[in-house]
C-alpha cells in the first residue's frame, strides 16, 4: 500500500515518498526505543499498553540499588573511634586518661579512666588528696605532677603509669553531621571535607586522610542518617486547576503504588486510566513513559505495570476528562455572568429609582 502522508500530533502534514524508506525505519526505531513525546499526557489515552521491556523493575522484580552516593542534603553520622591528637599534646577539659598507681594503698586501689573536668582537673578520690590541676599539661608533665601530689600524701616512691585514652577531638568529630550547600561537612576544630557525590566507603577515607594532619590513626565510621538528596515525585493534576506536586524520599525499594499510598490515595478527580511513570535520562537521551494500569494493579494485584521507583521518576496523575472541560466551560463563563450580573444589578437599582411604586406594591 502506497502512504502519502502522515498527520501528526500538531496537525503538521509530513507528506513521506516512497523514495525515502528511512524516514520510516526511523520512526519505528524511536518508537522501539521508548522515546516518546515530552507532552505525552495530551496524546495518551487509556487503557495503557504494559510497557514489557527487559530490565525494567517491577513489583516482583526488583533490583538492588548501587552504592549509595551522598549528596546535598542527607545526614551524615560520624564516628570516631580512634584518634589520639600529634604529640605534644596538651591536656584539655572532657579528655579521658587512663591512670594507675602501681604501689597504690593495699585496701584502696588507684586504677581506671578519669575524665578530666571542666575546670581541668581530675578527681583521685579522698583517700589520694582529691583533684589535681592538669589542664594545658602534656602527658609526660601530668605524669609528674600526680607523682609529686602523691608524694606530698607521704606515699613512698609513687609509680604512676598514665596515658591519654581519649581525647576531646574525638568528641568534636563524632554525631550527625548535615551536608551543606557547598557540599561539605564541618568537622569542628579541624575543618570541613567535601563529601558529595561520593560513596560511604570513599567519605570515611577522605574523612580519615584529612585527619591524618591533625591525629594519629585517625578512624572513623561513617552511616547515613538521612536519605534526603534522593526523591521521587507524584504530581496530581487538579483538572485545569492546577497541579499538586509532592516529594517522597527514595527509599529503593518503593512502587507505584507505595507512592500513591503515601499520598492518601488518588484525588476525587483523578483519572483511573492516565497514569503513569515519566522516567528522566541523562541529557541528550530518550526519557522513558511507563503507562500504568492503576485498575488492575489496585484491584486484582496485577504487578506487570507496578514499577519500581528509581530517583528523579515522575508518577504522573492526570485527571478526569469532564473535570477538565467543567473547569474550563466555569472560567470561560464566569466573567460573562459577573457582566451580566452587575448589569442586571444596575438595571433593577435605576428601575426602582424610577419607579418606586412597582416595589411599594403601589401603595
Amino acid at each position: 500500500m502506497r502512504i502519502t502522508n502522515i498527520t501528526m500530533g500538531h496537525g503538521m502534514n509530513v507528506r513521506i515518498l516512497r523514495r525515502f524508506p528511512w524516514v520510516i525505519a526511523f520512526a519505528l526505531l524511536s518508537l522501539a526505543t521508548g522515546c516518546k513525546s515530552s507532552e505525552f499526557h495530551k496524546y495518551y489515552k487509556g487503557p495503557p499498553t504494559p510497557d514489557l521491556s527487559a530490565g525494567i523493575p517491577r513489583e516482583l522484580e526488583k533490583v538492588s540499588q548501587d552504592a549509595y552516593r551522598v549528596n546535598i542534603p542527607d545526614i551524615l553520622v560520624i564516628e570516631a573511634y580512634k584518634g589520639v591528637p600529634k604529640p605534644p599534646h596538651k591536656i584539655e577539659p572532657l579528655d579521658v586518661l587512663s591512670l594507675q598507681l602501681v604501689n597504690a594503698l593495699p585496701n584502696d586501689p588507684l586504677q581506671g579512666l578519669f575524665t578530666v573536668d571542666s575546670d581541668g582537673t581530675i578527681n583521685l578520690g579522698p583517700t589520694y588528696g582529691g583533684t589535681v590541676l592538669l589542664a594545658g599539661q602534656t602527658v609526660p608533665d601530668a605524669k609528674k605532677i600526680i607523682e609529686k601530689h602523691l608524694m606530698a600524701l607521704m606515699l613512698k616512691d609513687p609509680i604512676v603509669i598514665l596515658n591519654l585514652a581519649q581525647t576531646r577531638a574525638v568528641q568534636r568529630i563524632s554525631g550527625t553531621h548535615l551536608i551543606r550547600p557547598d557540599g561539605t561537612v564541618g568537622l569542628g576544630v579541624y575543618g570541613s571535607v567535601h563529601v558529595a557525590g561520593l560513596t560511604l566507603k570513599e567519605v570515611k577515607e577522605k574523612i580519615e586522610e584529612h585527619l591524618s594532619k591533625y591525629l594519629l590513626d585517625a578512624e572513623v565510621i561513617v552511616d547515613v542518617q538521612g536519605f534526603n538528596s534522593k526523591l521521587v515525585y507524584v504530581v496530581l493534576d487538579g483538572g485545569g486547576a492546577g497541579q499538586t506536586v509532592l516529594r517522597l524520599p527514595f527509599t529503593g525499594n518503593d512502587t507505584v503504588l507505595d507512592a500513591i499510598s503515601q499520598v492518601n490515595g488518588l484525588s476525587s478527580v483523578s483519572s483511573t486510566d492516565k497514569i503513569w511513570v515519566a522516567r528522566p535520562g541523562p541529557a541528550g537521551t530518550c526519557h522513558q513513559i511507563l503507562p500504568v494500569n492503576w485498575l488492575a494493579v489496585a484491584s486484582a494485584g496485577e504487578t506487570t505495570t507496578n514499577y519500581q521507583l528509581m530517583p528523579g521518576d515522575r508518577v504522573y496523575v492526570a485527571s478526569q476528562t469532564l473535570v477538565r472541560v467543567d473547569t474550563f466551560l466555569s472560567r470561560l463563563f464566569a466573567p460573562l455572568e459577573r457582566l451580566l450580573g452587575i448589569t442586571l444589578l444596575g438595571n433593577g437599582t435605576v428601575n426602582s429609582i424610577r419607579n418606586p411604586g412597582i416595589n411599594n406594591g403601589g401603595f
